[in-house]
């Protein structure tokens, strides 16, 4: 699985978390164990990455090798993934603090620390420019302000009803986003314009990220374990997920049993040009790292 399709999972979660809240339905510890051991698995495997590449950073990496692709890749994979590690720390927070439950929020905020490390580590290396090419260290900061943005709009559409604004990248700006969210939701009477929101989510990563995924089976059981907190029927017969999305949900919904036992064992898109005008930018008013 890409970080691609985990920035469509964050905002699936974004759409659907009140959901699972109002129901108040049991999530099961295996799925939660299942997030962590994920998630942990691949900060550790982030970590050997970039101590292995800074070993091949100082005899030069060439352009376009397959080590330096592995670099970037890495490097993006970081970056665009925390979208999804921010939004479902605040769905999984607003869990735990709606039911009064322990269960989910130390978990959710061990691996968003580790998240950070690992940001912290990959804005170290643009810096300094190691390794990279001006334009793509110019490249990578573009990815990084979009995804940033991006997770302050998805954790503003949970922080309409539960304060989760600290999961945001820039807080003040999530509750922006909230307000705005909250306006739309008063003028379109409780509908939102997700198929627009998530096409144009679409469309700002669909260019930015390397065709391989450097990790995509720990994305994969990250993807499952967020997944199966979610009783099925939330996306039957959804027009908010896009098909080829819908598709993905059931493949891995389907293996995401499977998946746990493993890891615990050892609406169509709209056009394009219209998916473009719905941006971050248009809703505004104003674990370790071991690396």
């Amino acid at each position: 699985m890409h970080a691609r399709e985990l920035v469509d999972l964050a905002a699936v979660v974004a759409a659907h978390a009140p959901v699972l809240l109002r129901a108040g339905g049991h999530v099961s510890e295996e799925s939660v164990e299942a997030y962590w051991t994920a998630s942990k698995s691949r900060l550790d495997r982030w970590g050997r990455s970039l101590k292995r590449i800074a070993g091949w950073t100082q005899g030069g990496l060439k352009a376009n090798s397959a080590e330096h692709r592995l670099f970037r890749g890495v490097l993006e994979e970081i970056l665009a993934s925390e979208v999804l590690t921010r939004v479902w720390s605040a769905a999984m927070c607003a869990y735990d603090r709606a039911y009064g439950a322990d269960q989910m929020e130390p978990v959710a905020r061990s691996v968003l620390i580790g998240q950070i490390e690992a940001r912290h580590r990959v804005l170290t290396i643009l810096v300094g420019g190691t390794g990279l090419a001006p334009e793509e260290s110019l490249r990578l900061e573009s990815l990084r302000r979009r995804s940033e943005r991006w997770t302050d709009l998805l954790v503003g559409r949970l922080a309409m009803e539960y304060d989760v604004c600290e999961f945001a990248v820039e807080p003040d700006r999530a509750r922006d986003f909230a307000d705005e969210f909250a306006e739309q939701w008063r003028r379109q009477g409780g509908r939102f314009a997700w198929p627009l929101v998530l096409a144009s989510l679409r469309a700002s990563f669909a260019e930015w990220l390397e065709p391989a995924s450097p990790n995509p089976d720990l994305n994969a059981r990250i993807a499952a374990s967020i997944l199966t907190c979610f009783p099925a029927e939330v996306f039957d017969g959804l027009g908010t997920v896009p098909s080829q999305w819908a598709l993905r949900i059931a493949q891995i919904t389907n293996e995401a049993e499977c998946l746990i036992e493993e890891l615990l064992g050892d609406a169509a898109s709209p056009p394009l040009s219209d998916a473009r005008r719905i941006a971050p930018d248009r809703f505004q008013r104003r674990p370790r790292f071991d690396g």
